[in-house]
């Protein structure tokens, strides 16, 4: 994790604009996505938003919605709520959907914070556009893949991700060139 973090920090400091910059990672379930931005956010003083805060509503989830690339994240809401607000450079918030009890939780606050990290599969959705300064891709293996899934939410939880999430995913990743336009694979 240590050189992942040094390796996107280098790539990052060569490209920093003026003021707050933006790193977006994208990737496969269970690639340690939001492990690295955590640790990227701790080094770098920044700030984290998350994409699966921006799970999509049950009256949302139409099944024409669903066979679209990457339609299951709450892009609008993404785009209306935090893409406005990546570089003013003073806190703001977003509602938060809570996926335990399928409606919104408490609102997200973001700080203040020199660079902010958007993390989760979609967060590079060309929906978006190119809005961040660095853009990275974490793969991992369907092995691997499988293996942190179960250790992290148990094997119950595992057909549902290889059957539902995953496919979904990779949909997505069969859509777009989000790996292949990534600044940095890990």
């Amino acid at each position: 994790m240590k050189n992942a973090v040094a390796e996107i920090i280098t790539a990052y400091e060569k490209l920093k604009p003026a003021g707050v910059g933006v790193i977006a990672i994208d990737g496969r379930a269970a690639s340690g996505k939001t492990t690295l931005a955590a640790a990227l956010a701790a080094e770098t003083g920044g700030a984290v938003v998350h994409m699966d805060d921006f799970f999509l509503p049950a009256e949302l989830r139409t099944p024409q919605r669903l066979a679209a690339p990457g339609g299951n994240v709450h892009a609008e809401r993404f785009a209306e709520e935090v893409l406005p607000f990546l570089r003013q450079g003073r806190p703001f918030c977003y509602r938060r959907f809570d996926c335990h009890v399928m409606d919104y939780g408490n609102p997200a606050e973001i700080p203040a914070a020199p660079v902010i990290i958007v993390e989760g599969a979609y967060s590079l959705h060309p929906q978006f556009g190119r809005y961040a300064d660095l853009t990275v891709f974490c793969d991992i293996t369907p092995q691997e893949q499988q293996r942190r899934i179960t250790r992290r939410s148990g094997e119950a939880v595992w057909p549902m991700f290889r059957d539902r999430w995953i496919p979904l995913e990779e949909a997505y990743f069969s859509a777009y060139p989000i790996r292949q336009t990534a600044d940095l694979i890990l």
